[in-house]
């Protein structure tokens, strides 16, 4: 009785009415969001303890049933508190216990028509989005254009990779958000190619804190977002798909029944990068979009592909790596691109067999489709077309595959969005996972899909192996992707890579920079509930035995996470926890050793941990550190290098 009563007044509280702009704040009354229209044109923005961090930006769109963006009043303002607990088995923690403020706001336009914006507030967190009801005999709408931005202070820099043109690199199968990141880069800069910026958007308002843009809840009821470049003073704006994506097929203007809404929209704010990278909003305002019966189970595993390339996928090789698997323990074999060809698909039965046997579990390789690009890596042209996936689909069931990786789609249109949910939809009637590949970024899908299990969605291990310089910036990289792309969804990086050239016989291609330490590190740095890691079988020989030791028990899924320190692109530190053991992991992407005195609350006076640390040669060391003071513990990393403790 007494926390209904609690709740009741933190409510009231955390909730103003609407006299002047309609205010909502988080639970703790530091995060506040002001709604208001001028002149016509609905407006918000957005402070944390006083200081702002974005500006008044503008909220609204243009639909075929009218204008919502100008001409607007305010007709209603209500206001709830919401308090969720929920758990997740795929991602950075197991169990969320969601409270928000959430304000909706209905607008109407000069037509009369009403449209809510509903805005939702956390500790750290805000997510908004439009929910439209049905106008009489209109049960349909085509959303034409967004008004909606993000006004950044003056001083504020950013951490964004660019959108690509539509139909350009190889085979033309971009986009992929695989382009490169520019760090600390002024809000003026144009983006490499004109289209502005794949989400999430990393901004830093100066000395103020930090901001993180994202989107959540993308299906096939709408298409995939990007922010525009910014207009003069900061003003970035939400951007649909290029009308060249998908080879141009489908239109880059979602629709949707009504009533309906929009895909939430979400900013992570904060004074430090702790908020950011301990995030749950992508999962916290979405629902499942259906139930299984299927009960699916995450792990490691091997992929010949990465190290071995396109002359690997033969039966023998691909028993060597059931083999690697089964020596490391590893719940799964990936087999890539060509198996239908070169190992056929009677010779494949035998090899899931054999995986089988070894305990192994088998994903395989498909092309998303064959008419978006020029891709002729096989089987194509079956997970594009309903009639051929699911009779695909049910010959897997019956091999006894666990899951498939779907590889080039075609762009962020919404009939590629409906390609995804069909894929998954089809895949779990069959019990079989989904990880996705050269795609975009997962939008909450780690909760709405039970079989999804992965998407890559980032500049990935395989150009290591094609080109030098992403060698020479692996660690620049890997000090991103907690803050940006892995904060936000699962990471399917297929990385850990131990060889010290990245060709089959650990002798010639591309050299690997990292230090082995490095390597283990983001094994926990980065997160996917199924991550293929880029082990070979010499390894088992080659390889330091205490850090092979390491791989065969690092977790791809976790209870908790936390962010210890850390600046995007120059270094990261952070700590998982699963069950009882935490991994505390950091890499260091610049020039010179990088001493750090920090303090780890999971830890206690007394407390033993394994340290896993590069010399001054950069070669592993294993040693034990007795804990003096959690508070101030001091660890060192090497250039381009890491460390890990496990306690």
């Amino acid at each position: 009785m007494k926390r209904i009563k609690l709740l009741a007044l933190f409510s009231l509280a955390g909730l103003a009415s609407m006299a002047g702009p309609a205010v909502v704040y988080g639970p703790d009354s530091l995060l506040r969001v002001s709604v208001d229209v001028e002149e016509g044109r609905p407006l918000y923005s957005v402070s944390y303890g006083g200081k702002v961090f974005v500006e008044p930006s503008p909220l609204g769109f243009v639909a075929d049933v009218g204008d919502f963006a100008t001409g607007m009043a305010c007709k209603d303002v209500k206001t709830r508190s919401i308090s969720e607990s929920y758990t997740l088995d795929r991602c950075k923690t197991s169990a969320v216990d969601y409270r928000a403020n959430e304000l909706k706001v209905t607008l109407v336009n000069r037509d009369g028509k009403p449209v809510d914006v509903t805005f939702r507030v956390s500790r750290n967190d805000v997510a908004f989005r439009y929910e439209l009801p049905r106008y009489g005999e209109t049960g349909s709408v085509v959303i034409r254009s967004e008004a909606t931005g993000f006004d950044f202070p003056e001083g504020t820099t950013t951490f964004l990779t660019p959108q690509s043109d539509a139909m350009i690199g190889w085979k033309r199968t971009k986009p992929s958000y695989e382009e490169e990141y520019t760090a600390d880069a002024p809000v003026s800069a144009r983006s490499q190619y004109g289209h502005g910026y794949t989400f999430p958007c990393l901004f830093r308002v100066g000395g103020d804190g930090w901001v993180l843009v994202s989107e959540t809840g993308v299906d096939g009821r709408y298409c995939a977002s990007h922010l525009g470049d910014a207009a003069p003073g900061g003003l970035y704006t939400v951007a649909f798909p290029m009308p060249g994506e998908n080879n141009g097929n489908g239109t880059v203007e979602p629709a949707f029944a009504l009533p309906g809404a929009t895909p939430w929209r979400t900013l992570t704010v904060g004074p430090t990068l702790k908020p950011v990278v301990e995030t749950t909003v992508p999962w916290d305002v979405v629902e499942p979009r259906f139930t299984s019966e299927h009960k699916y189970s995450y792990g490691r595993g091997t992929w010949s592909w990465i190290l071995w390339q396109d002359a690997s996928i033969n039966y023998d090789d691909q028993a060597a790596y059931v083999d690697l698997a089964a020596a490391m323990g590893y719940e799964f074999v990936l087999v890539d691109n060509w198996w239908d060809r070169n190992i056929g698909r009677d010779k494949m039965a035998r090899l899931v067999d054999y995986a089988r046997s070894k305990g192994v579990g088998v994903f395989l390789w498909y092309s998303s489709s064959g008419y978006w690009n020029d891709i002729e890596q096989s089987p194509t042209n079956i997970m594009d077309d309903p009639v051929s996936r699911k009779r695909e689909m049910r010959w897997l069931r019956g091999l006894g595959v666990k899951g498939i990786k779907v590889d080039f789609f075609g762009g962020d249109k919404q009939e590629t969005m409906r390609l995804y949910e069909a894929i998954l939809s089809d895949a779990d009637d069959n019990g079989l996972m989904v990880i996705f590949h050269g795609c975009t970024l997962p939008r909450g899908w780690e909760r709405m899909y039970p079989n999804y299990v992965g998407s890559e969605a980032v500049l990935a291990s395989e150009n290591l192996v094609f080109n030098q310089h992403f060698c020479d910036n692996e660690a620049f990289n890997a000090c991103l992707h907690p803050f940006i792309r892995n904060a936000v969804g699962c990471m399917e990086f297929g990385g850990t890579v131990l060889n010290k050239r990245l060709n089959r016989t650990n002798d010639g291609g591309t050299e690997r920079k990292t230090t082995d330490v490095f390597e283990i590190a983001t094994a926990v740095l980065f997160q996917n509930p199924v991550q293929n890691f880029a082990l070979a079988p010499n390894n088992l020989d080659d390889a330091p035995a205490p850090l092979i030791d390491f791989m065969r028990d690092v977790p791809t899924t976790w209870d908790e996470t936390v962010f210890i320190d850390g600046y995007p692109g120059k270094y990261c530190l952070l700590a998982r926890r699963r069950a009882d053991r935490w991994y505390v992991a950091g890499a260091n992407a610049t020039a010179e050793p990088l001493t750090l005195t920090v303090s780890l609350p999971m830890m206690a006076k007394g407390d033993k941990a394994v340290c896993y640390t590069d010399d001054k040669e950069r070669r592993p060391s294993v040693s034990t550190l007795t804990v003096k003071n959690p508070a101030k513990v001091k660890l060192t990393m090497q250039p381009s290098g890491g460390v890990v403790l496990v306690k």
